[in-house]
Order: C-alpha cells, then sequence, then structure tokens
C-alpha cells in the first residue's frame, strides 16, 4: 500500500489520543476492543501522531489492562500512526518482560512504538497484591532504576548483569534489534519529571487526570532537564478529556455518562458499565457526586468544533506544547452500535478538521 497517497494534512497543534478502552452498558468486552480498533484506524487515516492505551484493572468500565496486546492489535490495523502505552504501570511488571513486549512491537511495527512508563497500580490495593503475588517485580522505591534497566535491555547491544561468582553475563530484550521505541516517562506528580530531566527523556504530566500544579511540574522538567543524545531539548505535550459535537448541548450529554462515572469513582461508590447518554440523564446524582461532576467538567473540554479547536490552541500556546493528547470521553446514546463508538469518532472527527484549518 502505498503510505504516502494516505498522508492526510498536518494538523496544528498535533494531536494524539490515549485510550482507555470503554465498556458501555450491555457491551462486551470484545464488543469494546472492537470499538477501539475503529477508533485507531479512523485517527490513523485523519492524521493523528500517536495512539496509546492505558493500563488499568478489574474495573467495569475499562478493557485497557494490557497496554502491549492493544498496541499490538492497532499497529497491524495501521500505517503511520505511532501506538503504544500511556502507560505500562511498571511496578506491577518485571522489566525484562516490560523490555521484551515492546522490542517485540517495535519489530512489528519498527519507528511507530512508544513505550509510556508510569509508577502508579492502576487499581485498588486488593488487584495490586494480586498482580504482584509471586513477589515484588519492580517496586516503587527502584523505579528509577529500572527505566534505566529497561532501556539498556532495549539497546541492540543490550545489557551485561555481573553474577554472584563474578562472571558477566549478556541480557538483551531481543536479537539483532535495528530500532527501539521511544521510552516516555508518565506521572501527576514531580517525582517523574525530575527523573525524566535527569535523565534525558520525554515526559507527559497527567493533567487529564489531575490538573493541579502542571505549571510547576512543567517548569521543573524543562529547567532541570540534562540534553541526552536522542533527545537533546525536553520534550512533552499536553493531556485532556475532551468530547467535541456540533452543539454545546449535545457534547455536554455525551460528556456526562464518564463524568458521573469519575465521580462515583472518587466517592467510593459501586462502579458498573459506562452509562449511556439516556442512562445517565435519567438518573440524577446525589448533592456531592454532582458537586464532583461540574468541578470536573470545568477542567475538561467540552464544546463545539471551532471553540475546542481555538481552546487547543490557546491551550498549547499558554503551556508551549505543539500536540495536545486527547483523551476522547463522548459517550454513546442507546441506539449506536457496539462495535463502533460514536461518541469517541464524532469528537475526533471534528477536532482533526477545525484543527487542519488554519487559525483565523
Amino acid at each position: 500500500m502505498n503510505t504516502a497517497a494516505l498522508s492526510p494534512a498536518p494538523l496544528s497543534p498535533a494531536l494524539s489520543v490515549l485510550d482507555l478502552v470503554p465498556v458501555r452498558t450491555g457491551q462486551t468486552s470484545a464488543e469494546a476492543v472492537a470499538a477501539s480498533m475503529d477508533l485507531v484506524r479512523l485517527a490513523d487515516r485523519l492524521g493523528y501522531t500517536r495512539y496509546w492505551f492505558a493500563e488499568h484493572h478489574n474495573m467495569p468500565a475499562v478493557a485497557a489492562s494490557t497496554p502491549p496486546v492493544m498496541a499490538a492489535a492497532a499497529a497491524v490495523q495501521t500505517e503511520r500512526i505511532r501506538v503504544g502505552s500511556g502507560g505500562v504501570m511498571l511496578p506491577n511488571h518485571a522489566p525484562l518482560v516490560v523490555a521484551e513486549q515492546f522490542a517485540a512491537l517495535e519489530a512489528l511495527a519498527p519507528g511507530r512504538i512508544d513505550l509510556g512508563l508510569g509508577r502508579a497500580p492502576g487499581s485498588d490495593p486488593v488487584i495490586t497484591a494480586l498482580l504482584r503475588s509471586s513477589g515484588p517485580t519492580a517496586d516503587v522505591e527502584r523505579f528509577g532504576e529500572h527505566v534505566q534497566d529497561i532501556m539498556a535491555l532495549l539497546r541492540h547491544e543490550g545489557a551485561t548483569i555481573r553474577l554472584t561468582s563474578g562472571e558477566t553475563y549478556p541480557v538483551r530484550a531481543t536479537p539483532s534489534a535495528t530500532g527501539a521505541p521511544t521510552v516516555w516517562l508518565l506521572g501527576s506528580s514531580d517525582f517523574s519529571a525530575r527523573l525524566a530531566a535527569e535523565l534525558g527523556l520525554p515526559y507527559v504530566f497527567a493533567n487529564h487526570f489531575s490538573g493541579a500544579g502542571i505549571d510547576q511540574v512543567l517548569a521543573l522538567y524543562r529547567d532541570g532537564y540534562r540534553p541526552s543524545e536522542a533527545f537533546p531539548e525536553p520534550r512533552t505535550f499536553l493531556t485532556l478529556n475532551v468530547v467535541v459535537a456540533e452543539t454545546q448541548e449535545e457534547a455536554e450529554a455525551r460528556a456526562l455518562p464518564q463524568l458521573r462515572s469519575m465521580a462515583r469513582l472518587r466517592t467510593g461508590k459501586p462502579m458498573g458499565p459506562l452509562e449511556t447518554v439516556e442512562e445517565a440523564q435519567a438518573a440524577p446524582l446525589d448533592t456531592l457526586g454532582q458537586q464532583m461532576v461540574e468541578d470536573m467538567r470545568a477542567r475538561w473540554l467540552t464544546a463545539t468544533p471551532g471553540t475546542a479547536a481555538a481552546e487547543l490552541r490557546r491551550l498549547a500556546g499558554r503551556h508551549g506544547v505543539e500536540e495536545v493528547m486527547v483523551v476522547p470521553v463522548g459517550a454513546s446514546r442507546e441506539d449506536e452500535g457496539m462495535t463502533t463508538t460514536a461518541g469517541r469518532t464524532q469528537t475526533l472527527s471534528l477536532l482533526a478538521e477545525a484543527l487542519g484549518t488554519p487559525a483565523a
């Protein structure tokens, strides 16, 4: 296939996607995955830069538990977009296993793989204990050490370990590697920002999850950055929850199910599949839940295409970035198909159309 003929017009700012693979009422996990594969194919056609999958466990509304598997599926169905993790929660995994998985992905889609690494468990304490039931793998205290281990294992020459006997032993994530994934550090505090600056790595602050302190953390990363061969300059982008529709009313309706789900999570209420728009509109929240919805709504971008494009350009300029990673959180209506994701498709399509047009 002639990929040059498929190259879309550049977007300004560049756009990327973070996908949690949401599972709605009545939808199976197979259908949810099919819907996300439909969405990544669309993002590829529209000119999005990268498409990352998150790692979350034991959540009724989230099917993204294994980013390497999802990234592999996405890689074989796309032509040009970068795919990867946003991120792999390193304390849950042995560094060698992570390196091997992403080395295999790099062999599958050379030059298109991103390995985003985070420190959070991606679930509650019970599931965290189950994930580490065979013993600690990459405990939080050794996060920086294990990030460097993964980077060494991914190199063509691999790493060398010293055995208790004093002998050295070579270890590689894959034989005869010709390239390696791009490693990103992710975080919602200053720890990963400091580490990324020290190691000369790209860094992303989880603004979509916790926007508090973004200016201070990005300044800390940029001011303390130590240039590396691969990245002589600091590199970061903005993440944001986004819903775009033809009308403001429709955008707010599509945002409501995810807002309500986040409010339940943060108030300790039982979780279930993601509601449809109609379900969310039919069941009022209590006072605390409604207040949380309103507080979160103020930090999300829920708008019509022109307004959304202008706001994304404003935010990119304010934070000094050339790329925005959107978390498309638009929900589905009851009469919309299970193997597609209408609210999210609409968001990506309208955003690409609006941002592909030069600002007035």
